[in-house]
C-alpha cells in the first residue's frame, strides 16, 4: 500500500500531496468507507462504482464491529450477480476477477447458481471455476451441461497449450537418457557422449579418439519404454490437482513411448484411461468429494503393473487416508522393492503444500518417497527424473 510506484494513476513526478491523496484513496476502497475507516476521503464516477462492487461482495463481516454494520449486496439474485460479473471485469485484471469470483462463491453460497447457464457465460473461467463446476456435476441439469463442458474445454486448451509442449520435450529427453546402451548399432550411436567418454584414448599421433566404450540410444519411438500410473485422489481439497493431472495425464497418453495409466479414488477406485484422449471427459469421469481409501486405490494400481523396473507410479493425495494405513505403506514398500519408481504429490497445482497428513508423509520419506507439493511448472522435470532414476527435484518449501 505504500508503493507509490505501483499505485495506480501515480505517475512519474506526482507530488507528495497527490501521493498522499492517492494512498487514502486506496485505503478508502480498502476499509469500505463507514464511519470507522478513518480517511475522510469521498469517492466518486469510476471509483464509487468500484466501492460498488466490493461492497457487494465484501462487505458484511462474519462477525459485524461496531460502525462496520454493513451488508453484502448480491444475495441470490442471477440478475444482480450477472450485472456483479460485468461490472468486476470492467474495474479490475482478469486474475484479479477470478479471486473475487472464488470469495463470491465461498462467501456468499453461489455455488447453486453456477448451474445457470447465463452465469456459466458471465464467468471468468479458471482452473478453480473448473473445481467447483466438477463438484456440481451431478447437480447439474442437462440444460447447463453443455455450457459447462465448453467453460471446462477451453480452461483444459488454455492448460495444455501452456503444458505440453514442455513436458514433451523433457520426457522426450528424459526417455532417450534412460534408453542409452552399451553396445548400440552404428546408427544409434550418441557420438557426442561416446568421445567425451573416451577422450582419454586419444592418439595424437592419428589424431583421432580410439573408442573403447560406445554409448547410444535404444529405439525409444518404436516402442513403449515405460509405464506411468497417476493415481489421484478425488476428495473435495484436490479439485485443482485433478485438474492438473488430467491435463497432464492426457499430454503423457499423447507420447508413443509412454504407456499411460490414470486412476482417480475416494472410497472407491476409477480407470478413467479409455478416456485420456480426452481430459474434458476424465474431468467429467471424477466426482469430487467424499471420502479416502489410499490403500484401495494403491491395491489396484499395484495389480495393473506389468513390467515394475520400468514403471513410475505417481500418487497425487493429500495422505488423510480413510482405509488401512499400515497396508497403504506396506504397499508402497513393495512397489519400491520390485523396482516402481513411486512418487508422492501433495498437490499438483499453483498453491502449494494444503494441509496434509503430516505422519504419513514422513512415513512416506522413511520407505525412500518423499511426499512434496509440486508446481505445474516443475511436473516435468518431477516425471523426468523418476524416468532416469535419479533423485527428484523437490521444491525447498516442501
Amino acid at each position: 500500500m505504500t508503493n507509490e510506484a505501483a499505485m495506480p494513476g501515480a505517475k512519474a513526478g506526482t507530488g507528495t500531496g497527490d501521493l498522499a491523496r492517492e494512498r487514502l484513496r486506496r485505503w478508502r476502497l480498502v476499509l469500505g468507507g463507514d464511519q470507522a475507516d478513518g480517511t475522510g476521503c469521498a469517492l466518486s464516477g469510476r471509483d464509487a462504482a468500484m466501492d460498488g462492487t466490493l461492497t457487494a461482495l465484501y462487505g458484511k463481516a462474519d462477525k459485524p464491529r461496531a460502525g462496520r454494520d454493513r451488508s453484502a449486496g448480491l444475495g441470490a439474485s442471477a440478475p444482480s450477480v450477472a450485472r456483479w460479473l460485468g461490472d468486476i471485469r470492467t474495474y479490475f485484471p482478469s486474475s484479479v476477477v477470478q479471486v473475487m469470483q472464488r470469495d463470491a462463491i465461498d462467501r456468499l453460497g453461489l455455488a447453486s447458481l453456477l448451474l445457470e447457464p447465463e452465469m456459466l457465460e458471465a464467468v471468468e473461467a479458471d482452473v478453480h471455476l473448473v473445481g467447483t463446476l466438477l463438484s456440481l456435476n451431478k447437480a447439474m441439469p442437462e440444460t447447463t451441461k453443455e455450457t459447462a463442458r465448453a467453460v471446462v474445454r477451453k480452461v483444459v486448451e488454455d492448460l495444455e497449450k501452456r503444458l505440453a509442449t514442455r513436458t514433451r520435450a523433457t520426457l522426450t529427453g528424459a526417455l532417450d537418457r534412460s534408453a542409452r546402451i552399451s553396445r548400440p548399432r552404428h546408427h544409434d550411436i550418441d557420438w557426442n557422449r561416446t568421445i567425451a567418454a573416451n577422450l582419454k584414448h586419444y592418439l595424437p599421433e592419428y589424431r583421432t579418439v580410439v573408442p573403447e566404450r560406445l554409448i547410444g540410444y535404444g529405439r525409444a519411438a518404436q516402442s513403449v519404454k515405460k509405464e506411468v500410473v497417476l493415481c489421484i485422489d478425488q476428495s473435495g481439497s484436490m479439485a485443482a490437482s485433478v485438474v492438473y493431472a488430467s491435463v497432464f495425464g492426457a499430454v503423457l497418453a499423447s507420447m508413443r513411448s509412454i504407456s499411460t495409466r490414470l486412476v482417480v479414488f475416494d472410497t472407491t477406485v476409477v480407470d478413467l484411461t479409455d478416456r485420456l484422449d480426452d481430459p474434458v471427459d476424465v474431468l467429467f469421469g471424477t466426482q469430487l468429494g467424499g471420502g479416502t481409501d489410499i490403500n484401495r486405490a494403491l491395491a489396484y494400481c499395484q495389480s495393473q503393473i506389468t513390467r515394475p523396473a520400468e514403471t513410475v507410479v505417481v500418487l497425487i493425495s493429500d495422505l488423510y487416508e480413510g482405509g488401512i494405513r499400515n497396508e497403504m505403506l506396506k504397499r508402497v514398500a513393495a512397489m519400491k522393492a520390485s523396482g516402481v519408481q513411486f512418487v508422492a504429490l501433495l498437490a499438483l497445482s499453483d498453491e502449494g503444500a494444503p494441509a496434509y497428513d503430516r505422519e504419513h508423509a514422513a512415513a512416506l520419506g522413511a520407505l525412500g518417497a518423499p511426499a512434496f507439493a509440486c508446481t505445474p511448472d516443475l511436473f516435468p522435470e518431477v516425471m523426468a527424473a523418476a524416468i532416469e532414476k535419479r533423485p527428484l527435484p523437490i521444491p525447498d518449501t516442501a
